[in-house]
């Protein structure tokens, strides 16, 4: 388990993450998990791939190129494409479970 802090709308957040940098853990993700730590996924280099959210709960997109956020979504399940406005080299999936879930939820709602 490792601490990841970023800035979303002026606040700070400190998420609890597991990250996923081989093939199998980025593959995998929430998929059949309850209740989970919220994942970090890390490229190489920026992509614009899509994810989907078929057997996953809910949970908040935070796609990053650097340190800069570049997209933010509530992701329900079934999603078949989900997909951020610009490139990325991170991706954090923080699912419902997390403390921050709901913080970040009405943040996203405010807009």
């Amino acid at each position: 388990m490792t601490r990841f802090n970023f800035i979303y709308k002026k606040k700070k957040f400190y998420v609890n993450i597991r990250k996923c940098e081989n093939f199998f853990s980025k593959m995998s993700g929430l998929m059949f998990r309850k209740k989970s730590l919220s994942l970090l996924f890390i490229f190489n280099k920026p992509v614009s791939e899509a994810i989907h959210s078929f057997f996953c709960v809910k949970f908040i997109g935070i796609w990053f190129n650097g340190d800069k956020i570049v997209d933010v979504k509530y992701v329900k399940p079934w999603k078949f494409y989900v997909v951020p406005e610009k490139k990325f080299d991170k991706l954090l999936e923080i699912p419902e479970n997390d403390d921050n879930f709901y913080k970040i939820l009405n943040l996203i709602k405010e807009t």
